[in-house]
C-alpha cells in the first residue's frame, strides 16, 4: 500500500514538474538592457522585460530595436526590480 502511495505522489510530482513550462507569446522590441559586463538582450513591451536565453539561436542582435512576435517559453519568473523573468524563445516572426 506504501508503495502505491509513493509512486502516485512520485507521478504526481514529476507530471506536475513537467507542465510547469508555459509557453506564452509576446509582442515586443528586442533590445540590449545593462552595461558591460551585464548587458543582455531582452524582449520588451510597455510593462514587462523578458530576459533572452537564446539570443544566438535566432541571431537576434541583427533585430535590435526591431519589433518582434515571439513564441517563448519561460524558463524563470521574474524576482524583483533588476531580475527580469527568463525565456527561451521558441519561434519569432518580425512585424513591419
Amino acid at each position: 500500500m506504501k508503495r502505491k502511495a509513493f509512486l502516485f505522489i512520485l507521478g504526481s510530482l514529476l507530471l506536475g514538474a513537467c507542465m510547469h513550462s508555459k509557453n506564452i507569446e509576446i509582442e515586443g522590441t528586442i533590445r540590449y538592457i545593462g552595461s558591460t559586463p551585464f548587458d543582455y538582450l531582452a524582449l520588451t513591451d510597455k510593462e514587462h522585460i523578458f530576459k533572452i536565453s537564446n539570443p544566438q539561436d535566432f541571431g537576434l542582435q541583427k533585430l535590435q530595436n526591431r519589433r518582434v512576435k515571439a513564441k517563448v517559453t519561460i524558463l524563470k519568473k521574474a524576482a524583483g526590480p533588476g531580475f527580469p523573468t527568463v525565456v527561451k524563445i521558441v519561434s519569432i516572426q518580425k512585424k513591419q
